[in-house]
């Protein structure tokens, strides 16, 4: 540094060199702060990958906290097109056949053509669409034939006049009664899948209506038969009343007589008699009936007769009584009648078919809806719109065929099974009726009114399994092997194998193993020294580490406790420790184990509750929860929330149009509008019963309370009264009812008045528990803190124990997340350093806020220095330049 005998234009000094130096040196004590912060940095980077390791350790053992992970079972099916399937806890190995014979499919009915989709239908006067879904008993569907005429009677029906689904029917002269045209339709029912009935053939109720008594000539006979049994006969020379009359003929059939016998035998019964006028004879089979008269003799040699007064001549008579045939679908599909003449056959040509005499039971699992149409939605596209947006269960679409009407409406049920098929019924709003058009478009009831057309039925899967008959509304069949549920997919036969998973659970084992070994191959690396390199790990004797390390095999070489069972320790199964302190497995043993044990792995592993009574069920617990054997005792059962009438409901009850009730289901205090809505209950005469299944499915039918999960029951008690009941228990679950518009709530209920709820209430263990419905939950603070049992029927009282264990990978699991909580060992550890950092950053940076203040004064004592030297320097050349003149003058 130059302070003397230097000069500069910018001054005497180096003012910014000096104050650097200075500052260098003044400087030198921020690096000691930032080696310290990069020494906490290196042991916080270590313990991220620690809690790194735990995070992956314990994301491996999540899905091995279950014992059930452990126990599970392989469901492998023969032919896989056929069926697939998956096996449960509750399954149990074998070997089955299942042979599929039917598809569960959904009803779907089409309306009939119009010529706009987006015209008005009807008038415009508010009509509500009330849709419900049940079985449709009795009845086939199908095509009623008219009676058979004259002339195929006598003639039969040539062939090609009729054709059934495109499959020509095999007709001749012989075709000439109902029966034997049922039996050449039948004979082609495989390929049109359609069979037919033929219906009783009877003679005319009035065919005796006259019968004059027969009188013969001296060369005159006369004999009546039916169906070729002679009913009666008389010789020549009778007069009228000593042969064949009303009477004689009645004793001819008298029963027991020969005649009858033979009649019977023939097929044929006989109703009314002759001498009332209405002798019947009946062949049920549909067999033509044939009443003849035949007389011989002279012209008029015979009087009397069928239709004839006495003394009226009789020249014989024949006559022939037919009947119609019955055509049904063996699917329900619809059936299309074709050929040259299928009137013939008493058909029409065109495609068609509704229920015969069906019936419609409403089922109360599925939840009905309604639709309301005006003015503002009349056409084609409204409905359809308005359907859809209701979301009740069925879907609306329009299809266009290219006919001159051509766009129709179809409605396709939302739901799979024979339980599901749709009855629309359509009421105004009281006293109008609803609109007409919309009435003749829509209305379908298989009971009833068929407007519109099935053209899919609603049907159940049908299967067997090992010989045994089942059927599903579904094609997801649960249940029918226990434990096991199946998806089928095509009709036909499949094995299918369902056997005890041991490569799952072996993965499982080795997964868990592995987890491990990678956690702690991760501490080894982050805690080891190196004496050759001797360099040590980040967290080389660190404190927490080691705890970290040190629970984790403490935990593994503990005994499970509450298991029950014979495995109790990982040993059991081939895992040890070895000593490189790893785990490692001897798959011999475990292989035993598998063989003798294979129930009892999975509670090594993962959390376990068992319960004596089949009406109490284990839920969960948590880390809180001590392994043990509980006592429970009950003292309150839980309750539903219901409103009951207050007497027995009468035969009939009539709903009116138009009838509408606020439902309160579940509210809370205080009230809310979610829990709040209107039911409209379509309108009819039901019977009790049929208006339970009414109320509930139109309650749960309602969107705002499925969405919330809410739904209702309904029921006639044995006492006849109706109870209408919230599906929620406790005392959270209530009821009620208001009037909105038509038939009266007091109408049904009378004055009866909601109760609510209750919450169970008992003991585990002696302990205090919480009560949510069903749901009993241990205390905070007690042995039994988080257990969750669900005590689901009985009775108050003891209701035996509750067991529960925690495996090892459920318990690890909880200890990972102890490490890892806010709370845990490494959270606490890692907020201590990055405290530390914080608080090195907070001193360095109040050093670099003090070297400014010392560079300053260092910067502003060397300028002024600087400027000293500088006017001593001008001085001092100002003295040298006077010396140097004083000497030039002396």
């Amino acid at each position: 540094m130059a302070t003397s005998g230097v000069s500069s234009s910018t001054g005497v000094l180096d003012v910014n060199g000096i104050v650097s130096q200075l500052m260098q040196a003044e400087s030198r004590p921020l690096a000691n702060y930032d080696k310290k912060t990069a020494a906490f940095q290196a042991t916080l980077s270590a313990y991220g990958s620690l809690s790194g390791a735990i995070g992956v350790f314990q994301s491996a053992l999540g899905g091995l906290t279950k014992a059930s992970d452990f126990k599970a079972l392989s469901a492998i099916a023969g032919d896989a097109t056929v069926l697939s399937a998956s096996a449960g806890a509750k399954a149990v190995a074998g070997n089955y056949n299942v042979n599929v014979q039917q598809l569960a499919q959904a009803q779907t009915l089409t309306s009939a053509g119009v010529a706009s989709s987006k015209s008005a239908i009807g008038l415009g006067a508010r009509t509500t669409l009330s849709f419900q879904f049940g079985s449709i008993g009795s009845g086939n569907f199908g095509l009623n034939g008219t009676a058979l005429g004259a002339g195929v009677l006598s003639s039969g029906i040539g062939n090609g006049a009729l054709t059934i689904n495109g499959t020509a029917i095999a007709t001749d002269s012989t075709t000439s009664s109902a029966r034997a045209l049922a039996e050449a339709i039948n004979a082609k029912s495989t390929t049109t899948g359609v069979t037919a009935t033929a219906s009783a053939a009877s003679s005319s109720a009035t065919l005796f209506a006259t019968f004059g008594d027969i009188e013969t000539g001296a060369d005159g006979g006369y004999t009546l038969s039916v169906g070729g049994v002679q009913i009666a006969a008389q010789g020549a020379g009778v007069l009228a009343g000593n042969g064949v009359t009303a009477a004689g003929i009645d004793a001819a059939l008298a029963d027991p007589s020969p005649v009858l016998t033979a009649l019977t035998n023939a097929g044929i019964t006989v109703s009314g008699t002759a001498a009332a006028g209405d002798l019947q004879f009946t062949r049920a089979d549909g067999a033509n009936v044939v009443v003849q008269e035949t007389v011989t003799g002279s012209p008029a040699a015979v009087s009397g007769g069928i239709g004839l007064a006495p003394g009226a001549a009789n020249g014989g008579s024949t006559v022939t009584a037919g009947s119609s045939i019955v055509l049904s679908s063996t699917n329900a599909s619809p059936i299309t009648v074709g050929g040259s003449n299928p009137a013939l056959a008493g058909l029409t040509a065109g495609t068609g078919g509704s229920y015969l005499s069906g019936a419609f039971t409403q089922d109360a699992t599925l939840a009905s809806g309604t639709v309301v149409i005006d003015s503002t939605n009349n056409s084609l596209e409204g409905i359809r719109d308005a359907v859809n947006k209701a979301n009740i269960g069925v879907t609306a679409t329009i299809v266009n065929d290219g006919s001159a009407n051509p766009y129709h409406l179809v409605f396709t049920a939302t739901a799979t099974g024979a339980n599901a098929s749709m009855k629309i019924s359509l009421a105004g709003t009281d006293p109008d009726p609803a609109d007409a058009a919309l009435e003749a478009l829509l209305a379908y009831d298989p009971a009833g009114a068929q407007n519109l057309t099935q053209t899919s039925a609603a049907q159940d899967t049908k299967l067997s399994v090992n010989g045994i008959a089942v059927s599903a509304h579904s094609n997801n069949v649960s249940e029918a092997i226990q434990g096991v549920s199946l998806t089928v997919t095509k009709v036909g036969s499949s094995s299918l194998n369902i056997s005890k998973n041991t490569s799952s659970l072996k993965e499982n084992i080795n997964g868990f193993v592995k987890a491990y070994n990678d956690l702690t191959g991760t501490l080894k690396k982050l805690t080891a020294y190196d004496p050759d390199t001797k360099a040590a790990g980040p967290l080389q004797g660190d404190a927490t580490a080691q705890s970290v390390q040190a629970q984790l095999r403490r935990m593994l070489g503990t005994s499970v406790t509450g298991i029950g069972g014979s495995l109790t320790t990982l040993s059991q199964i081939g895992i040890t420790f070895d000593k490189t302190g790893t785990l490692s497995l001897d798959s011999g043993k475990l292989q035993k184990a598998i063989d003798e044990n294979f129930d009892e792995i999975g509670a090594l592993f993962g959390a376990i509750g068992n319960t004596t009574d089949n009406q109490v069920s284990f839920v969960s617990s948590t880390s809180a929860t001590k392994p043990g054997t509980y006592a429970l005792s009950i003292t309150q059962m839980a309750t539903q929330g219901a409103l009951q009438s207050d007497a027995a409901v009468a035969p009939t009850t009539t709903i009116a149009s138009d009838t509408s009730w606020s439902v309160i289901l579940n509210d809370t205090v205080p009230s809310s509008s979610s829990n709040i809505a209107t039911v409209t209950i379509p309108a009819g005469d039901y019977t009790p019963e049929e208006l339970a299944k009414v109320l509930q499915s139109s309650i749960n039918g309602i969107a705002a309370f499925s969405k919330k999960g809410a739904a209702v029951t309904a029921s006639i008690d044995a006492d006849g009264k109706l109870v209408l009941s919230s599906s929620k228990y406790g005392s959270a679950s209530n009821i009620a009812l208001a009037d909105v518009s038509g038939s009266t709530v007091d109408s049904v209920f009378g004055a009866a008045t909601p109760t609510a709820g209750l919450d169970v209430a008992g003991t585990l263990g002696g302990h205090a528990v919480i009560g949510s419905g069903q749901t009993l939950t241990g205390a905070a603070g007690s042995e039994v803190e988080g257990l969750k049992v669900d005590i689901t029927g009985g009775t108050t009282g003891d209701r035996g124990t509750v067991s529960f264990s925690q495996g090892y990978a459920y318990q690890l699991n909880n200890l990972a997340t102890t490490f890892l909580a806010k709370s845990g060992l490494i959270s606490s550890r890692t907020d201590g350093i990055n405290k530390s950092i914080k608080d090195i950053a907070s001193a360095r940076q109040k050093f670099a806020d003090k070297l400014d203040d010392i560079e300053a004064r260092y910067r502003k004592q060397y300028t002024a220095l600087d400027v000293t030297l500088s006017q001593m320097q001008t001085t001092q050349q100002y003295l040298s330049q006077q010396l140097a003149a004083l000497a030039a003058n002396s």
